[in-house]
């Protein structure tokens, strides 16, 4: 307890550290990524700003191959990310249609909903980012559909009247430009895929791509990696 307390005397009495996370809900690896960090809130010094992006964007920008089209990686990705899932604790299981949710539908109407939901409720992005994950990557739902994507904004503490706001302003010029202004911030640190995390210290800010990538994060902030679920036994989403 004094070891705890000790520490968080000395981050309130140093700037915290702004950490943009840019993810695509369509991307399971952003997934694990995003509950890390957000793990993580109150065990480092940090300002964490959730910037949803556009994957598809990115990909085109930076002209990288998706790898699940690699076809010697594919059937290493499946193993690897439920792995991953394991060791970060996230209950992802891979959806009947792996290339239809990512390549087929896409991810600009679950984008442009939490985007709309960033600029009206930010307080409620964390919970909607991770309500579509789960709707995705867990349960096997379309989350272009309005009635996944209702749920999943009441789910994470929209009101029926605020969802109606929400559905508004998805259509709004401001949410698809804050969307767009996104993804092209991403691609201008170098982003090439996500989750791309960007630690603003130093003169330069820092780029880390990837969900593996914690312990070097840590180092680059002066924070320590204390594994998936810092302070956490048994936690289940």
């Amino acid at each position: 307890m004094r070891v705890a307390a000790a520490r968080a005397a000395v981050h309130a009495a140093k700037e915290k550290v702004k950490i943009d996370l840019f993810y695509d809900v369509v991307s399971p690896y952003a997934w694990l990524g995003f509950e890390a960090l957000n793990r993580y809130k109150t065990h480092w010094n940090i300002d964490l700003h959730l910037k949803p992006v556009l994957l598809a964007g990115i990909g085109k920008h930076a002209g990288t191959i998706p790898p699940a089209m690699k076809p010697n990686r594919a059937p290493y990705l499946v193993k690897d990310l439920l792995r991953s899932a394991t060791y970060f604790n996230v209950p992802l299981k891979f959806p009947s249609d792996v290339f239809e949710l990512m390549f087929g539908k896409g991810s600009l109407i679950p984008s442009r909903f939490l985007t709309a939901i960033g600029l009206l409720y930010p307080a409620l992005l964390e919970a909607a980012s991770r309500q579509l994950w789960l709707a995705a990557w867990s349960r096997d739902e379309d989350i272009t559909s309005p009635e996944v994507l209702a749920a999943a904004g009441l789910a994470a503490g929209l009101t029926p009247e605020t969802l109606a706001e929400v559905k508004e302003q998805m259509v709004q010029p401001v949410t698809k430009q804050r969307l767009k202004a996104h993804t092209d911030e991403a691609v201008g640190y170098g982003a090439f895929g996500v989750p791309t995390i960007v630690a603003h210290v130093g003169e330069k800010p820092a780029l880390f791509f990837g969900s593996d990538r914690f312990p070097i994060l840590a180092q680059e902030i002066n924070e320590t990696w204390m594994g998936p679920e810092p302070g956490v036994e048994n936690a289940k989403l």
